[in-house]
Order: structure tokens, then sequence, then C-alpha cells
């Protein structure tokens, strides 16, 4: 009853209650026995009830009821002497669940007020009127209340509170008054927190992940940065809801309350950074679990400690705020759950719903957080039902009527079958019975039946009046699924699809009206064709669209074109001022047709069409340049008619190409005719006016003839194949009567819209300025015709980038001029007779003049162009450039509202947005895009904030800039002047820092120098990468993919996301020139690693479900450029920056590999990102490559992640590299060997097979290796073919493509076997060697190719016996006739190999080393070493010559040669090979007594495999030489050589008393035994060191020996 939907209801029922209120506690009650009276007060003490009244009662709109409510709660707050103690409990019980709504009413100066504060107070009495916890928290719930002089109370109370608990004086802060007084608005932030969790589907952060960063930050033995570290890891790792389990098993809640107590200690300023994200993590988990909130809330001490904590933090918002949210979790749970609240509470436990609070709560408190709010209304309110009364009336009677028909015939279409037939249908009662009203309804209602009945009106018409009328009806259907369908066709579009509507409307279209009713019903119909054409925009239909098309292009009368110019006969019918009316309409709804084609074209790709709308598009260029009549004076023109030409034109002209489809007229001449009448039209309206200085008549004629000029010189540079055309946009300067005085040609005409008050016109004239600057005879033209301004076209253009008060947009055109005048070089010092001199700066005072580049740098100088640009980029906008005014009950209130005022009021309203869309906001100056007037082209920005806001003015409201110019036209500001710097806040877009950006590239290419010192001192490279945001655009981009009613239109979030590309694209090329011209400039860490974070942010974004395909075009674009700069900063610093890039890689690693996968697929839409993507991968494999080698002798382990890691370490990574090993392998062989994308696949399919064992799995099973085997047999042939046609040399160039094919080949194989046997295995099956050797005489002709194949051979060699042997197999192939190279062929590879080795010394020393690798290989094996050996091979090593004269070191061949013989040397048989050559001992002991800086033991190492086989020691003991060298490295300074030595030695002597008696001489004897005294010396811990312990083993068992008899 209390929440009665009746008021009079509700009204007697508070009465009611407050009369028993009264009868029951009143004070004339005080002499009867209270036991006896507050019984009947017992059905008011229930919480469900007391919520009822705080929460709706009170605020109840009518008098009455909120009356009473406030005087029943005044009577139960003051009734405790009244009631007996049972009583006063259960209302004390009852109430404090509903006492946080109470509080908000809390006031010092009203008695309901009063008494809501006695229940926080302490009581004079022994016992409290609430419990202790509960006080507590009503004494913080004040803190939040509007009223200050309550917040001050509770302060009082606190502080009582605080100085009274136990330990107070070991904990921190002091309570005092001057603390006390600086913490009254502690709690009332700026900016609420928004207490939202996400719920993702699949888990992004693995549990063991989470449970190490938890250890960490648990540890006590971690630093406690690492802690802090950790900490903030686990608050953004808690934003998912699905991790909170992992933490709570974990303990967590029972961590960070432990350390809020260290941090309130004395000791407690240690761990006071852990506090910021402790209480994040708290308010994340309690944010998400209900039973932890009720459990926490109860606990006392952590409140206590809580607010000891925000008073200890009160300077730090951050952490405030943080405190304050958790406040609102804890003291406001019991009114958050809204089943506590509902008539029938389910027993299930809830699950962990959003918390929300009632709407009550947001009007009575300042609350730090955005929450949801419910309760807006009563949840016991209840629906009465229809009374009978009700039901009698006719309106119900007829609803009910339909109702039943609609159900008896199971819907509208059996029903209306029904009516039209003509059986008879069942009796039923004539109060059931349609009328024939109800039957017209329901007819007009039902929408295929309504559209049935309009055509056939259309069809039997007799008379203009039904055929308009039938019209108008099929209007209304479309506005009325444009009403009720948002966004999708409706069922009017889809009904009409399958109506013959065309039959009945073509015959009206197809001959010209010959009266004003004709002419009426025309515009019907046009505007009713228009109206469906624009629903069906984003569902274009295709026979809509070619049956318009095909009728506006017919080869005999065409009338809606014609219809466009008056005839003469009609231009005499002009008196006629309802005649021209009717006209001037119909000429409006025409062009506004052919605009809304022009548009639907926009997403069509249908041929067939596309081919008929470049015909009707120059077919209406034609049309329109009839329409454009010009005469001598302006007051002779109809300017509605005009500006509605022009527009037309405008939205014409924004296609290219639109002046090329005309069989009979040369696209130029259309071109110049266009600009023309476009140059009369814009001399005639500004220029001979004043502009519009005095008025605003013709400014729509201004604007849309400025836009087409704009669009124009778009497509003269394109339809013109030189810049001749630049002169036919001159025009004299001067007025007429000045005769006598030569006029000069030029661009003065546009030099004033750059100051006209609108700024569309200044944008948009500055934006021609750009267009016509990208040649150099317009960078001329222009400045030659801005010689009479002060400054010249330089100052001029400078003082509008520079001006604070010009809006984004404009200054954004102003730096694309100068960016273009910057492109043609310009000199240093004045030339005669020299076109372009750049600018011109002259000091008065001195008389001192500069040109060019010395005065560009004065030039910025003096306007302190860099300081500005720093301001700029401090104060970037990023959110959207839009008018969203959305105020609602619940929104907070922004800084500049009353902190003590009260909103009690429900209203809220909803303006309707509106924004200006600017041009393609991808394109990256004026000169590549071009702007549709239908789309706008006004970008609102924010201007200067104001220092007072007005009460009544929101902080984020913003207006557009540049409406505060002076009425006047106002002349080029004096360049002569420094633009001084801003002092009020100026907010800049990204579009105009984009801009800048791309200002600074070419700024950075003229003065590298100059412009990198001014960077380093500006610091603008930090600055500009700062503004680089990954998270805002993956937010925009997660709005767009899931839009939601509350969200902003889509068309705004397009554009802010394309802005934000825009500028990365222009920033990261900046820093890559930086990294060309000075890379101290990017490679900083501080810099670096978040860019990186960021860029890899961006990359990964999930765009597939994005469907705007400008927007997916800005993407690709973007990508490009962050992949080139990415590549470019590993080549430059890999060292520094590859850690950062494998980290963020490692994060985002399941989208970085679908991005990549994705970027390999658009080698056919997008081959420039295809290319960057695959050339970052490639170069970043490659370099992690290069690191890993590098790090190989060091001995300590890097934690960090590699790719190669994430590739081959985890089985869940295996799918997703296959996907990527199949996306790049389809790249590779998808493609001609003739196509240079085939290269860029095969470069990174080499680098991905050079680090990932699966990979090279997976290629195998890809057939890769037979692929490549197929194709090198293949190429052969073909190399054999070509050698026997006449006349045509086999291999003329190096740069044949045959030969780069098969040089990739061999590159793809040789990455493929690497370190892989089972890919040998293959390559052994698919006859690799057989191949080669075929190949062998093209490959002998090539250095490259030899390399690339020597180096296949190594690889596949190594560690493959099989492999080895394969070389010695002898094979017949055909070979070209042509022998002129360095050897014949040979029946086997491994004779080839010999033979080229023989050849010593050969030209190309890397091919000499790539030779003897592979012979090193080789020389292990068996049959190699049998070859070697028949071949008489060896005996090339004793012709090598030992180095003469003072040099100490053996040559790179001699040391080629020693790496071989200690291959060959490691078995028995390769030993006999070296003994058996004459003189070999001899020339290694001659050898080992030179060094050489990378391998100086070989002698020795060779000596000491020899000495280990017995049948070998006589003919060593017998070479004295040996014995001594021997001998003599015990001596040696070299440890190595010792152990070397002491090695051989004891092998030589091991069961062999010949070398007993010989090794006993003295000098050997008094060698060994110095040695091993020495050793035990050195090395008295020897099993720490196993060579050491060997080399001692050895000395032990030679002096046995030699001491044995």
């Amino acid at each position: 009853m209390l929440s009665h939907p009746l008021p009079r209801v509700k009204a007697e029922t508070y009465h009611h209650c407050l009369e028993i209120t009264k009868e029951c506690l009143g004070v004339h009650n005080v002499t009867k026995p209270v036991s006896s009276l507050c019984n009947g007060i017992h059905f008011l003490l229930h919480p469900k009830v007391l919520y009822e009244i705080s929460v709706f009662g009170i605020q109840e709109p009518k008098s009455e009821v909120n009356t009473a409510a406030k005087a029943i709660l005044l009577y139960l707050l003051q009734g405790r002497l009244m009631m007996t103690a049972l009583t006063w409990n259960k209302f004390i019980e009852s109430l404090c669940p509903v006492i946080p709504i109470l509080q908000g009413y809390a006031d010092t100066e009203d008695p309901l007020g009063n008494c809501i504060l006695l229940l926080s107070k302490a009581s004079s009495d022994t016992e409290e009127i609430l419990p202790c916890t509960t006080r507590l928290k009503s004494m913080l719930r004040l803190l939040l209340v509007k009223k200050p002089s309550v917040r001050s109370l509770a302060l009082k109370l606190l502080a009582f509170h605080l100085t009274s608990e136990e330990g107070a004086d070991t904990k921190r802060p002091l309570i005092d008054a001057r603390v006390l007084s600086r913490v009254t608005n502690l709690f009332i932030v700026k900016k609420p927190i928004e207490l939202k969790l996400d719920d993702r589907r699949e888990l992004v952060i693995k549990l063991e992940t989470v449970e190490k960063v938890y250890e960490i930050f648990t540890s006590d033995d971690v630093d406690l940065v690492l802690r802090k570290s950790a900490a903030e890891q686990l608050a953004v790792i808690m934003q998912d809801i699905k991790m909170h389990a992992v933490v709570k098993k974990l303990c967590l809640i029972d961590k960070i309350i432990e350390y809020l107590n260290e941090c309130v200690s004395q000791d407690g300023k240690v761990v006071e950074c852990l506090v910021q994200p402790c209480l994040t993590l708290l308010r994340k988990v309690l944010c998400g679990d209900p039973v932890m909130r009720v459990s926490l809330s109860q606990q006392s001490s952590l409140l206590t400690v809580l607010f000891r904590v925000s008073l200890i933090f009160h300077e730090d918002c951050s952490v405030v705020t943080e405190v304050g949210a958790l406040f609102c979790l804890l003291l406001f749970d019991e009114v958050s759950r809204m089943d506590m609240w509902s008539v029938n509470p389910s027993n299930k436990p809830s699950l962990p719903s959003v918390f929300s609070l009632p709407v009550s709560v947001f009007r009575r408190y300042h609350l730090p957080v955005h929450v949801i709010g419910h309760h807006a209304v009563s949840p016991y309110s209840i629906v009465l039902p229809l009374s009978a009364d009700c039901l009698a009336l006719k309106p119900v009677s007829d609803m009910l009527r339909i109702a039943w028909n609609l159900s008896w015939y199971h819907g509208s279409d059996n029903l209306l079958k029904q009516m039209n037939s003509e059986t008879k249908t069942q009796e039923i009662l004539d109060a059931l019975k349609l009328s024939t009203e109800d039957i017209l309804t329901l007819k007009i209602t039902h929408m295929a039946s309504g559209l049935q009945d309009c055509l056939h009106s259309i069809v039997q018409a007799a008379t203009h009046r039904e055929v308009r009328a039938a019209v108008t009806r099929m209007s209304f259907y479309l506005l009325n699924d444009r009403l009720s369908l948002k966004g999708c066709p409706g069922p009017c579009v889809v009904t009409l699809k399958s109506l013959a509507w065309h039959t009945a409307l073509n015959r009206f279209l197809q001959v010209l009206p010959a009266c004003t009713e004709d002419e009426k019903l025309l515009i019907d119909i046009v505007h009713f064709l228009n109206k469906l054409i624009k629903e069906q925009r984003k569902n274009s239909s295709l026979e809509l669209l070619n049956w318009i098309l095909e009728l506006l292009l017919r080869h005999s009368a065409n009338p809606l074109l014609d219809l466009l110019v008056l005839t003469e006969s009609q231009a005499r019918e002009e008196t006629d001022d309802i005649r021209t009316a009717v006209r001037q309409q119909l000429q409006k709804e025409l062009i506004a047709l052919f605009d809304t084609l022009l548009l639907n074209f926009m997403e069509v790709t249908d041929r067939k069409c596309s081919e008929l709308l470049y015909v009707f598009q120059t077919q209406l260029a034609l049309k329109l340049l009839q329409c454009l009549k010009v005469t001598d004076a302006p007051h002779f023109y109809g300017l509605p008619s005009l500006e509605r030409t022009l527009r037309g034109m405008a939205n014409l002209t924004a296609f290219p190409g639109w002046s090329s489809h005309s069989p009979l007229t040369n696209p130029l001449d259309i071109c110049v005719k266009y600009l023309s009448g476009l140059l009369e039209v814009i001399t005639s309206f500004y220029v001979e006016r004043g502009g519009n200085a005095m008025s605003f008549m013709g400014k729509g004629v201004t604007k849309s003839t400025i836009l087409c000029l704009l669009h124009l010189s778009h497509e003269m540079m394109a339809q013109a194949g030189s810049s001749e055309w630049m002169s036919l946009w001159f025009l004299p300067l001067g007025s007429h009567s000045e005769e006598h005085i030569p006029t000069q040609q030029g661009l003065a005409w546009l030099i004033p819209l750059w100051v006209d008050r609108d700024p569309e016109v200044r944008f948009t004239s500055l934006g021609l300025g750009s267009a016509l600057t990208t040649l150099e005879t317009g960078c001329v033209a222009l400045a030659n015709s801005c010689q009479n301004i002060s400054g010249g076209l330089w100052g001029t253009v400078v003082n509008i980038l520079l001006d604070q008060s010009e809006c984004s947009m404009v200054r954004r055109e102003a730096a694309f001029i100068l960016q273009n005048l910057l492109v043609i070089p310009m000199p240093t010092e004045i030339i005669k007779d020299y076109t372009w001199q750049g600018p011109c700066v002259h000091d008065e005072d001195s008389g001192l003049s500069l040109i060019g580049k010395p005065a560009l740098q004065a030039l910025l100088y003096h306007c302190h162009f860099y300081e500005h640009l720093n301001q700029m980029v401090k104060h970037c906008y990023l959110g959207r450039c839009m008018f969203d005014l959305n105020f609602s009950a619940f929104d907070r209130n922004s800084e500049s509202n009353d902190l003590n005022g009260l909103d009690d009021s429900f209203k809220f309203w909803r303006a309707p947005s509106r924004i200006s869309q600017d041009r393609d906001p991808s394109s990256l100056s004026t000169s590549e895009t071009t702007v549709a007037p239908s789309l706008g082209s006004t970008e609102f920005q924010p201007l200067v904030q104001s220092t007072t806001l007005l009460p009544e003015a929101s902080h984020d409201q913003f207006v557009a800039q540049g409406h505060q110019e002076s009425t006047s036209p106002r002349p080029p500001h004096d360049s002569s002047l420094s633009a001084p710097l801003p002092k009020l806040c100026v907010f800049v877009t990204p579009s105009l820092l984009s801009a800048m950006c791309s200002l600074l590239d070419n700024l950075l290419t003229i003065a590298p120098r100059d412009t990198a010192k001014a960077f380093q001192q500006a610091h603008l490279i930090e600055l500009l990468c700062s503004i680089a945001d990954a998270t805002l655009i993956q937010t925009c981009v997660q709005e767009l993919r899931a839009l939601l009613p509350s969200s902003p239109p889509a068309e705004h979030t397009q554009a802010q996301v394309s802005f934000l590309l825009e500028y990365l694209s222009s920033l990261s090329r900046l820093l890559q020139s930086c990294l060309l011209v000075e890379p101290d400039l990017v490679i900083q860490d501080e810099l670096v690693k978040p860019l990186i974070t960021n860029i890899i942010g961006i990359l990964t974004i999930c765009t597939k479900d994005v469907s705007d395909k400008e927007l997916i075009s800005a993407f690709y674009h973007t990508w490009t450029h962050l992949f080139n700069l990415l590549a470019m900063l590993l080549r430059k610093a890999g060292a520094v920056t590859l850690p950062s890039v494998t980290v963020a890689l490692a994060k985002h690693w399941t989208a970085a590999i679908d991005m990549f996968c994705r970027c390999a697929g658009l080698s056919a839409t997008c081959p420039a990102l295809y290319t960057a993507s695959l050339q970052f991968l490639s170069i970043l494999l490659t370099e992690e490559a290069k690191g890993h080698l590098q790090a190989k002798s060091k001995t300590h382990l890097c934690c960090s992640p590699t790719v190669a890691s994430l590739l081959d370490d985890s089985q869940e990574n295996q799918k997703s590299l296959e996907r990527l090993s199949d996306v790049i392998l389809q790249c590779y062989e998808g493609k001609s060997s003739k196509d240079i994308l085939k290269r860029v696949a095969a470069n990174a399919l080499m680098s991905l097979l050079a680090v990932s064992r699966r990979a090279q799995k997976h290629a195998l099973k890809a057939n890769l290796i037979d692929n490549c085997m197929e194709q090198m047999k293949h190429i052969n042939a073909q190399l054999n073919l070509d050698s026997l046609r006449p006349g045509k040399a086999a291999l003329k160039k190096k740069e044949d493509g045959v030969i780069k094919e098969l040089s990739i080949a061999m590159q793809l194989l040789r990455n493929c076997l690497y370190q892989n046997e089972e890919c040998k295995e293959a390559a052994l099956e698919a006859h690799l060697v057989p191949v080669l050797h075929s190949l062998w005489p093209w490959i002998l002709m090539d250095d490259s190719l030899m390399q690339i194949s020597l180096q296949l051979l190594c690889v596949y060699t190594a560690n493959f016996p099989n492999g080895c042997s394969s070389l010695c197999w002898s094979s017949c192939g055909q070979h070209p006739v042509q022998a002129t190279h360095r050897g014949a062929v040979s029946n086997s590879l491994m004779l080839c190999i010999l033979k080229l080795a023989s050849q010593m010394p050969l030209e190309n020393t890397t091919v000499q080393q790539m030779v003897f690798m592979l012979l090193s290989n080789l020389a292990l094996s068996h049959d190699c070493k049998g070859v070697i050996q028949k071949s008489n091979f060896l005996q090339n090593f004793l012709s090598l010559a030992l180095p003469k004269g003072g040099n100490k070191h053996l040559s790179n061949l001699t040391i080629l040669w020693l790496k071989l013989l200690l291959n060959i040397s490691s078995g028995e048989d390769g030993q006999q090979m070296i003994l058996r050559l004459d003189g070999c001992l001899d020339l290694l002991t001659e050898m080992s007594k030179y060094k050489h800086k990378s391998s100086p033991l070989l002698p020795l190492l060779i000596f000491h495999n020899v000495c280990f086989s017995p049948a070998n020691k006589p003919k060593i003991l017998a070479n004295e030489k040996v014995i001594t060298v021997l001998a003599a490295c015990l001596e040696s300074e070299n440890q190595n050589a010792q152990r070397i030595g002491a090695a051989a030695l004891w092998a030589l002597i091991y069961n062999y008393q010949k070398a007993k008696t010989a090794l006993k001489s003295p000098s050997v004897k008094r060698r060994v035994d110095e040695a091993y005294s020495l050793a035990k010396k050195t090395f008295p811990n020897s099993e720490a060191n196993p060579l050491n312990a060997y080399y001692l083993k050895c000395l032990e068992n030679l002096v046995q020996l030699l001491n044995s008899s």
C-alpha cells in the first residue's frame, strides 16, 4: 500500500501509519504502560517497510506523503522512551540495513537530520544506540554526504574514535586539529572511478603466471620496487573476473591487509609505494565478490586502517579515490543487494553481479565512483488491473475485437486473405465482426497489402491527385520503417522488392512534364525514389540502381537530366511565381536524388553498375555546367538555385575520374570549363565584393565553389600530363578601371579566402593552396602572389599555423602548405635567375638579409616554432570531436558544480548529438583526398578553456573553433612579429599533430643537424610518443565491434580512431627519419620500451568485426608504417630494442600470430602491409638469431622470452605456428618467380625455418623439400635447354631470374635442413646431391650461387654420415656444352669439391673458406676419407708456404688446412693418411711455432690425436722434432697447450716400452717433474675443474711410468 500507484491510496496509507505511530508513541501516553502501547507499531519495524519509507516516501513529490514519511521516521527515532527494550532493539535491528539511505538526510539544522546524526554519536549512557561496527560505518559514511557541516561533525566523531582506539600512539598519522582541517572534502574527488570488471570468455594469462606474480608480490626477500611492479601487474590481471578465484586461494586479501597495517604503523613509510596498487587490487576483488564484501564490511579494524591510509595520503588523489571507492563497496553493501529488497527473495546464492546502488544514494551523497543505479521506482509497486467499466469503453472493445480476429485467423495475412475471398466465413458474434473502419485500418497498417493498394491506385488513377496521394502513402511506409527499425532494411523495403513498382512509376519518369501538375507529381515521385535509395544505402539493391541509371542514360530523350536546365520557353515563363517555385523545387529534388545516387554507389562493386555510374557522372557534370549561369552583376543571380547547383557539383567532383567518361569531350576540356565558371563565381561573389565581411549573402555559394575548386585541382592533376594547366588558375590582379596599369597574373584571389570568417572556407581554401603547391609551379605562383603581403607566403602560412585562436583543421592545411614548400630545393645564399629562393628574412636594424635555409631557420627561431609545437603536443585532445550533451540523474557532478548543493530531481535530458565529419581520416594531406560537402567538412575543436566556468556549464562541453573572428576580413599577420606563446590552454587535435609530424619530417630532411638539435632541446620526440595510446584505440574498436544503445554513434568513434591512426602513421615516418639522421633521439630506454609496447598493442588490435572499409584501410596503412618502424628499430639498435619487442609480442602472442597470418594474406589487396609485416618478421628472427650466437659465449641466461621459444617450447602454440607456416608457404608457392612479393615471402620463410624446429617439421609435411628439389631440377633442365640455343649465352647476367630462383630454393633447403636429421633424411631420399651435381657447372659460374650451395652442403653434411657418403656416389647428368669454367665435371660431387679446393688461392676467400668447412665435415666420414686419399688432395698441404720475415702468423688458408687435417686425424685411417705424407710431421712441427689469433693449437691437437694410435707411435717416436714440441708444451704459458702436451706424451708412452726409454732423457723427465710439482701447487682443488683434474692425472701417470723400471 505504501507503494500503491494511486496517489490517494498512497497518501491515505501514510496518513494512517502516521496516526497509528502518533497514537502509540505520542507524548500524551507518558502516563500509560509502555508495553501496552508500543506493540501497535511493530508492523512498521521491518527492514523492507523502513526501506520503502526512507527511499521512496521521503522522495515523493506529493507533500502529503513526504511529510508523513518524515514524521513517521522522526517519531520512531525519538520514541526510545516510549518503547520497551525489546521493541527498541527490534527497531534498531530493522533500521541498520536502511541506515545508508537515511544518513543521506543527515543535517544539523533539521529535526529529522539531527535525529539521524544522533545515531552516529556516542551516547551518554553506558550503552550505545548502534553496535560498534555499525556506528563506525555510519561515521565514515557521513564523510560522503553533501553538507559540509555534516562532514565536519563526522571528522570530530572519527577523531575521537581514532584517538581512543587500542594502540593509537603507535599508528600514523597523529590526529590533531591541523590534520582534520584539511580533509573536510577528502573524498569529494574530481575523477570518480568506474567500478567495472571484464568477463572474458577465454583466459588471456596463464594461471601459473598469476601465481608467479603473486609470489613476487608476497615475498619479503624481493625488493619493494619489484613487489610494487608485481602488485600493479596483478591489478591489471584482476580486471578479468575469471582470475579472482586464483588469488582468493592464495589469501591475497590477508596479505593486502597486512601491508596496509604495516603502512599505518610508525615505520610504515617504507611500504608506502605498495599502498596504491594494493588498494586497487582490493577494490577489484571486492567488486566481484559480494560474500567477501559482507565479511570485510564487519571488520572495524580494516575500516579504521583504510581511513588512516587516506589521511596519510590526503594529497595523493589516486590513493584517496581508491579508499573512497573501497568505502563505497563496504559502507553501502547492505543496500547494494537488490535481491534483499525484492518481494520474493531467492534462496539461491546470488551470482557476482555488477555492484549497483539505489538512485536515492546518488542524489544524497558525493560518491567517488561511477556505478549503476537501481530502484528508481519502488520494487513493491504493482500494476492495477483494468476495471469492468474500462472494458466497456469503445476504444477497448475495438482493440479486443481486432485482437480476437487476428488470433482467430492466425495473423493479419490470413485475415486479409479471408476478407478478400468469396467463401463464406464461419458465423461469429456481431460484437466480434470487423467493421468497415477496422477492415480499412487493417489493410492500411498491413505493409504488403497497403503497398499493393498504393500501386493499384497508381495504375488505376485518373488524376494527378490520386497518384500523388498513393506516392505519399508509400513515403509514409518508408518513414515508418526508419522510425521503427534503425540500421537495417525494414519491411517496406523488403516488400517493395517483391512488387512491380518500377512499372507503375516508369511511365511518369520517361516524359517531360507538360504542366505544373505534372511537375508537382514528378516532385513527389523523385522524392520517394530519393527516400527509397537512402533506406537501402547499407544494403544497396543492384536492381534498383541499374533501373535508375538505365532510365537516366537512355539514348532518346532524357527527361530527368534535361529538367536540370531550363529551356528558352521555360525561362520566359519565370514571371509566374508559382510555376517558378515548382520548378525550383523540382530542380532541388532532382539534385538531391543525384547526390544520393552518387553517395550510394560508393559501396557498389557490381561491374555493370559501376560502368553506368561512370558515364552518369560525366553526363551529370555536363548538365550541371549548363546550369552554372554567370552574369556580370551579382544581383542577377538566383542564389538558392546557384547554391544548389554548386552543392551538386561539389558532390559530383568529389569522385575521382568524374570527367573522364564522355565519348565526345576531352576530360581536361571539361575541367577547364568548370574552372572558368567557378573562378568567375568566386570573383563575382567574393573577391569583387570584398568577401563576406558586410553580409552573409552568398556564403553557401562561396563555400561550395571553393570546395569544387579543391576537387577540381585533384582532377586536373590526374587528367593532365604536365603542369601547364597551372596557368589556367591565374587571375589578373587589380581593378578593371586601372587599364593603364598592366595586370599581373597570379593566385592572389585565393589569399583573402584564407582569412574568411567561416572556418570551413578557410579550411577548404588552404586545402586548395596545399593541393596547388604539390607542384613547383604552384609554389612559385603562390609565393609571387604574396609578395605584397608583409612576410610573404612563408610568414603568412607560419602565422596561420601558429595562430592559437585558429581551429586545428585550418592550421593543419597551413602545415601541409609548408610541407609542400619545403619539398623544392632551396639555396643557402642569393642566386640570380633562380626560380625558387625560399623564404626571405630582412633585419631592419642590421640591414642583413637571409634567404633559403638560413632564412627558414631564422624564421622558425623568431616565431618560437618549436616552443609552440611543444605546447601543441601537451594540449592534444584525444577524445571525440562531437557535440553530445548527455546529462543523467546518475552522473557525477562536475568540478564546477556546487559541492554543497542537493539535486533531488529525477529530471534529466539528452540533446540530439551531431557531428561534422572531416574528410577521409586516413589521408595524409589534402592533395591525397577529396572532400564531399554532403559528408560535411567542419571539424569541431575544443576551444580555449576559460579559467572560470559558469555554474551550469559542464567541464567537458566545448564550442567550435573559429567563431571568435572579427566581422571584417583581417589581413595576414606581419611575419616580422614573433608569435606569442599561448597563456591559456588551447586544445589541438591529433590530425593537426599528424600534419606537424609530416612537416617536421621535411624539416629534418632539409636541415638535419639544426632540426635534431631543436628536437632535443624541446623534448619533442618524447612528447610526441607519449600521445600514442594503444588502450584508447582498443577501447574505441571494442565499442565499434559491439555497439550498445548507450554507445556514441559509430561515425564519431570511427572518426576518432581514424585520426589517431593517421597520427601514428605520421609519427612512425618521423621516427624513421630520426633513426636515419640521429638515432639517439629515439634510442632511449624510457622512450623505446613504452613506444614498442604501444606499437605491438596497436598491431594486435582485433578488427575482425569492424565493417567500415575506410577504417580497415586506415588500420592497414598505419600497420604498414608501424612494421617499418619496428624493422628500422631492430636494424639500428637490435640489442636495445629486441628484448622489448619480444616481451611485448609474448604478452599478445596469440593475437600477434593472428595479425601476421592476416597481413600475410593481404598480398593481393594490400601488398605494402604484406611486405612490411613479413620483412619485420624476417628481421626480428634474424636479429634474435644473431643475438643468440653472440650470447653463446656468455654464461648468464637471458630471462626474457624469445620468439624461437614462443614458437617451439609451448605445445599450445603449435597450431598457431602451423597456421603461420601455412600462410607463408602459400604466399611463397602461390606466386610466380617474377613476382617481387615471392622474394619477401621467401625471406620470411628462411628466417622462420632457421630458428624453429617445428617450422622445419611442418615444412617437411608440406613437401617443401620435395618442391624445392623439383624446382631445382626444372631450373637445371631450363638452363641446359637455353645453353643449346644458338646465339644466346648461358648466363650473361648475374641478375637473371632463373639463377635468383635457384638461389632462393637452395637457401630454403639450407635453412630447412639446419640441425634437423629428419629433414636431412628427406633430402637424401629426394636425391639432393645428384641434383646439385648436375647443377655444378652453373654453380661454378657464379660466386654467390657457389657460396649458397656450399652453405647448403655444409648444413646437410653436419653430423649426418649418410649425407656425407652420398657425395661420394657417382652421378651422371646432362651438362651444357660450354666448359669454360673453373673445372670439368667429375663423376662424383666429392671430386668436384676437391678440385675446387685444389685451385688455390681462389679469387673469393669466402668460397675458399666454405669449401674447407665442407671438407672438414666430410673428413669425418670413412667414405669421404677414401676419396680424399685416392685423389692425392692432401699433397697440396705440403706445398703451403710458411710465413717469412717478421710475420709470426699463419695464413688463413693454412688454418683452413689445419682444421681439415684435425678432423681427418680423428680416426686411425685418417691418421695413417697424414703420416704417409712425406714431411708432413716436420711441416706441422714448423707450423706449431707460429701463432694464429683464432686457432693457435691446431698442430698440437693433430699430434695429440696421432699419438693415441699404437700403429703411429713408432713414427712419432722417430721424429725428435715432434717429441721436442710436445715436451716444450709442458713449459708453455698456455694452459691448453700444457694439457695437450701432457695428454699426448701419456698416450705415447702408454703400453709402449720404447717410448718409456726414449722419454727418460733428462730434458723430458725434468720438464715432466717440474710441470707436475707446479701443477700440484697451482691446482690444489683440481676436482672443481675437470680439465685441471685431467691435466694432473696425465702428469701423475707420466711421472709413474717414467720412474718405473
